[in-house]
């Protein structure tokens, strides 16, 4: 029954991601928005659905450490693995705009998480934690990036075939294709991730090692399917916009919302564990000025990837 579940899951995933891709795709052609706006925002923010939902439960119920861990499990994940397989399949080139403002936005978001988890080092209090004032300063800032990028981000121009594409498609059916993709990340996503962390607890699999890779990875799934599919359909920006997005979102909106909600203590979260999601957002950055310059190379790939399973040795060693 867990192989069927997890099959059944894997398949609502990549349809969903299919669904979802091309959806929003037309949307931006329908309203000549730039594929990676679309990225940073719409699907950003659905595929970081079950961070969203596992974070603020475990906020709501005292645990603080899964909701903190889940992030940053997440974040983690997203660029040494998501980006990794990304960049292995394809180069991801990068615009002057990912470089001065997408990235650095990320990197920002990252040292903000450092500085507010750092209370007894900085002397603000006995303990580390993310106060309410702290996660409500999160979201305030998280809107204020998003927009921002959003007014200074330049529309494509239309061409003839991408806007007769658009209009083809009735406004409703975008809807229909955006949400039903969502909901099959989001659903897949939780039977895939239940299936497989049953399977692995049959063959002796310790629950850390299942909370490290299965948890964090399981809800990345939304994120790893839509970034390789919109790859595959040739839809760079959209897939760098979704993890670009969805990092940000994590902290930002999703540790905000959840610190607003109930303030979060750190528990087993340690500052190495915060330097690593800092380390993911300064290396994306560096990316951009080695071997293929102002792309994400197959090499920087590989790199994201070893670095990765370096960090699970780390941690269950």
């Amino acid at each position: 029954m867990d192989i069927v579940l997890t099959l059944l899951g894997l398949g609502l995933i990549l349809a969903g991601a299919n669904f979802l891709t091309d959806g929003s795709a037309a949307l931006a052609q329908r309203f000549r928005v730039p594929e990676f706006i679309i990225g940073l925002t719409i699907v950003a923010v659905g595929t970081s659905t079950p961070e969203l939902v596992v974070s603020v439960l475990s906020a709501i119920a005292g645990k603080s450490d899964v909701a903190i861990g889940n992030v940053v499990g997440s974040n983690i994940f997203n660029v040494f693995v998501i980006l990794g397989l990304c960049a292995i399949f394809r180069p991801l080139p990068l615009t002057a705009g990912n470089i001065r403002r997408d990235i650095p936005f990320g990197v920002v978001a990252s040292l903000l998480l450092l500085a507010t988890a750092s209370d007894a080092l900085l002397g603000y209090g006995p303990a580390d934690r993310i106060g309410r004032i702290d996660g409500i300063v999160m979201l305030l800032l998280y809107v204020a990036l998003i927009g921002y990028t959003i007014r200074v981000t330049p529309r494509p121009e239309e061409s003839a075939d991408d806007g007769k594409a658009a209009r083809s498609m009735p406004g409703w059916m975008m809807a229909v294709m955006i949400v039903g993709g969502l909901a099959g990340l989001v659903f897949g996503g939780e039977l895939f991730l239940d299936g497989a962390t049953s399977i692995a607890r049959s063959l002796g699999v310790s629950e850390s090692v299942i909370a490290i890779t299965l948890v964090a990875g399981g809800t990345s799934l939304p994120e790893l399917a839509s970034s390789l599919v919109s790859l595959f359909k040739g839809k760079a920006d959209m897939a760098l916009g979704n993890v670009i997005g969805s990092n940000i979102a994590n902290i930002l909106l999703i540790l905000g919302l959840s610190a607003t909600i109930h303030p979060l203590s750190m528990g087993g979260i340690t500052h190495r564990d915060l330097l690593v999601v800092l380390l993911t957002s300064v290396l994306l950055f560096l990316a951009a000025f080695t071997f293929r310059r102002r792309a994400v190379d197959r090499w920087e790939g590989i790199l994201f990837l070893l670095l990765y399973g370096g960090y699970l040795w780390l941690l269950i060693k």
